[in-house]
């Protein structure tokens, strides 16, 4: 039977006029293995609904159908009345297209020139399964006439071609003239492994590419019977050409935990070496053995006016390992088949003494490659530690390399006020006079593991590697009111570094420790910038809280290795003569909970696109809206389909928020610097995807990393942010691929039932998104209203209820 199954990029089939009364009058697909190409729609039937497999086929707008759509001369005639969400679908019956023999999707299209249009297909698990997943390909440069369009089902990575059981084509963009935009479509089919498929009709893209080639070819012959006219042919090549950067090593976390490149290409080594360490737009490999290697691709890179690539490698004496240039076979770079040479860096010339050489690789010693088609460079039987500067693809035969801009400290406030003196008395908080307790006999301590801590002598060293690690000393329980203590200043006596940030903790309103969020919210400084060799000294205002609940005093957001050595931690009337209080810097407003009375948002972040339209089903189908946070590179990535998806957020009314560039812990990041080429770059990348005026003050930190730096510096760029945590985790991380996967929703009713309010969730897992309708109710059956978290935090900007 038919699933009545929901398109990916639709809210409802059958909202769109999808009868049940022809899911039974479907047609048979054959159990054979196929002998021709399978007819999917030839779009006779679309006023009917239906395909050529009796299955739903329709087209929509969200909110509205799609303009001029007619079928004459048995072709869909269209005009997209909204290039994020209009859709044309195709249904059947699920299908095992690799039993039956079938590997590719045809179709002729005719779109604006330069066009481009994405092409999901849904696949399921098995045929049994309720629910499918969505895989996205997107066809660049159409002609702008009638073409024929193969794509191979190896295009969508990850797919399982034993359940095929539908299409969508989407985001159809304007073409160069951005004027018109009618489509048309006609003779969708399976191609049958083995037949000859449809000829293909050359894009402009391909067509420039056959001119260049010929152009090049006449250029030879020219340069065979006139060597001084071939040499300002190359000249003139070389001067349109531009060195193309594949990788300056600017972020650990692009490289390791998103596996892009600077070019936002696959790039890794498989989790075969020792260690793969960024620093100062270097990267250092360290084999484990002899199978290690790391390699980095390009898509699908036309290096024909090039001459080779280039980098600095540092490497000891006697290191070998072996260079392989791959460039692809089949016309749409699928990496299915390619052309490899392997060349060793004997053989190429090299030689290693420990010192930074510039070295190339040049193409003529790797015979055969289809320039037209680069993809990819493999370095593997590394034998030894290399460290590699940025590598780069360069013009013509000279070889030049990329340089990476000289590093810039952002500018800072440093001006500084006289520190008043304060009428209050002081109140010692810790001597570190043993483990367990501190001055007032409160508790002091961490629950993290991690830290490295000596107590000796009434002193306290600390150290640790980790940024997300918190220690605290506690004032109170409960609840200390300090506004006695306004005027006054915290005094931490120190030596060693202060690479770190000092929190002063607020409680929630009922002052409960039972209840969700604890601590409610902290405002964290900066140590190092109110600090002398062994003292700092902080404003008890600087510290922007309900000084009327505090908890405590937290040292976290470590950014050094180097140890720490505590003294003293208490708070003091005045400070030293000639101590300059710098100014205080902005740190936006940090939450765990909502504002508004009896709200609750559901916050979510990043995950797999393929759970994005049941997710967004099952949040329109409770009746309420959500807010998520996306990460900016891989929104870049166009094999992702996350800006397609997020737009559709967008258009549903979801609220799109900010969470980096490429998701690393902030507050662990060496200095500013670093931390603002996130900011800018994820500021960048929302602005080109959703335009110039997508609000950004919304930011949730990756991992839930907190620090004064990262809040500062977001601060600056983005005036007056909400830094949002969470007060109800669902663990997914912890449990989502475990064999009790149920507890997700255990933790869910936990944090729900201590008054939490604001969620972390991703939609990356199955067993995740399959439990949010349950998760939804939960919420519900609180009475609280759900909602997006600025209109929770009660932004005057953010949409009515």
């Amino acid at each position: 039977m038919l699933l009545p199954i929901v398109a990916g990029v639709a809210t409802a089939l059958l909202a769109d006029g999808v009868s049940s009364k022809i899911i039974p009058q479907r047609r048979h697909i054959a159990t054979d293995v196929c002998k021709a190409h399978l007819a999917i729609d030839d779009f006779a039937s679309w006023s009917k609904g239906k395909n050529l497999l009796n299955g739903a086929a329709g087209g929509k707008t969200y909110g509205a159908t799609l303009d001029l759509t007619s079928t004459g001369d048995d072709k869909l005639t269209f005009v997209p009345t909204h290039k994020d969400v209009s859709y044309v679908h195709e249904q059947f019956e699920c299908m095992d297209a690799v039993a039956l023999g079938y590997d590719g999707i045809s179709f002729t299209i005719k779109g604006p020139e330069a066009a481009s249009v994405s092409l999901e297909l849904q696949t399921k698990a098995d045929c049994s399964a309720t629910e499918y997943q969505s895989h996205y390909y997107t066809i660049n440069g159409l002609s702008g006439a009638l073409q024929t369009i193969n794509v191979p089902l190896s295009s969508w990575p990850g797919a399982n071609f034993n359940g095929v059981v539908g299409l969508v084509w989407f985001a159809f963009s304007a073409g160069t003239a951005e004027t018109d935009n009618k489509w048309q479509l006609d003779n969708v089919q399976l191609l049958c492994n083995g037949v000859t498929p449809p000829s293909v009709s050359p894009s402009p893209v391909e067509l420039k590419k056959r001119g260049e080639a010929q152009a090049q070819e006449l250029a030879l012959r020219a340069a065979a019977a006139n060597a001084e006219s071939g040499s300002k042919v190359s000249r003139a090549a070389a001067a349109a050409c531009e060195i193309a950067l594949i990788d300056d090593w600017a972020s650990q976390s692009r490289l390791t935990f998103l596996y892009y490149n600077a070019m936002l290409k696959p790039t890794s080594d498989d989790g075969t070496m020792k260690s793969v360490v960024v620093a100062n737009n270097k990267v250092t490999l360290t084999p484990l053995d002899s199978d290690s290697y790391f390699y980095s691709q390009f898509g699908c890179f036309d290096a024909r006016a090039y001459g080779g690539l280039s980098l600095r490698i540092t490497a000891p004496a006697g290191t070998k390992f072996d260079v392989q240039l791959s460039s692809s076979k089949d016309s749409v770079c699928s990496g299915d088949s390619t052309k490899d040479v392997v060349v060793s860096t004997s053989s190429l010339g090299w030689t290693f003494n420990g010192k930074e050489k510039l070295y190339s690789i040049p193409f003529s010693k790797f015979p055969g490659l289809d320039l037209s088609k680069f993809t990819m460079f493999i370095f593997s039987g590394i034998n030894k530690a290399v460290t590699l500067g940025p590598v780069a693809i360069y013009c013509g035969t000279t070889v030049a390399e990329y340089v990476a801009p000289p590093v810039t400290e952002p500018a800072e406030p440093t001006s500084t006020v006289p520190a008043p003196t304060s009428t209050a008395t002081t109140l010692v908080i810790d001597t570190f006079a043993n483990d367990e307790t501190n001055a007032l006999d409160q508790w002091h301590g961490t629950d993290d593991e991690g830290f490295q801590i000596t107590y000796r002598r009434n002193t306290m060293t600390l150290s640790t590697a980790d940024a997300d690690l918190t220690w605290q000393t506690q004032i109170s329980e409960t609840c200390r009111d300090l506004r006695a203590f306004d005027g006054a200043y915290l005094h931490i006596a120190y030596t060693g570094s202060n690479k770190f940030t000092v929190a002063l903790q607020q409680h929630n309103d009922a002052c409960d420790n039972d209840a969700m969020p604890y601590p409610a919210t902290w405002d964290s400084v900066e140590a190092a910038r109110y600090a002398t060799a062994t003292d700092i000294y902080i404003p008890l205002n600087h510290f922007n809280v309900d000084r009327s609940k505090v908890i405590g005093v937290a040292f976290k957001g470590f950014y050094s290795t180097t140890a720490t050595v505590f003294s003293r931690v208490e708070i003091v009337g005045r400070v030293p003569a000639g101590f300059k209080v710098p100014v205080k810097l902005p740190s936006g407003t940090f939450v765990f909970a909502c504002k508004r009375p009896n709200s609750f948002a559901f916050a979510i972040d990043d995950g797999d696109p393929a759970f994005a339209q049941q997710v967004m089903r099952v949040i329109d189908d409770a009746g309420f809206k959500a807010t998520f946070f996306t990460v900016g590179a891989p929104l870049l990535d166009p094999s992702t389909n996350l800006s397609n998806v997020y737009r559709e957020m967008a258009a549903r009314g979801h609220q799109i928020a900010l969470h980096s560039y490429t998701h690393p812990a902030l507050e662990a990041l060496a200095d500013e610097a670093a931390i603002d080429w996130e900011y800018t770059n994820d500021l960048k990348a929302v602005a080109q995807v959703f335009g110039a005026g997508q609000n950004a003050r919304y930011f949730r930190p990756p991992f839930g990393t907190e620090g004064a730096r990262m809040r500062q510096r977001y601060a600056a760029l983005v005036p007056d942010p909400y830094i949002v945590q969470w007060s109800v985790d669902i663990e997914d991380w912890l449990w989502a691929e475990t064999d009790t996967p149920e507890k997700q929703i255990d933790a869910f009713r936990r944090d729900v039932a201590a008054g939490g309010s604001i969620t972390v969730l991703h939609y990356l897992y199955n067993s995740t998104v399959s439990y949010l309708p349950q998760l939804i109710q939960i919420a519900k059956a609180t009475g609280k209203q759900l909602m997006r978290v600025d209109q929770c935090m009660m932004d005057p900007n953010a949409p009515p209820l």
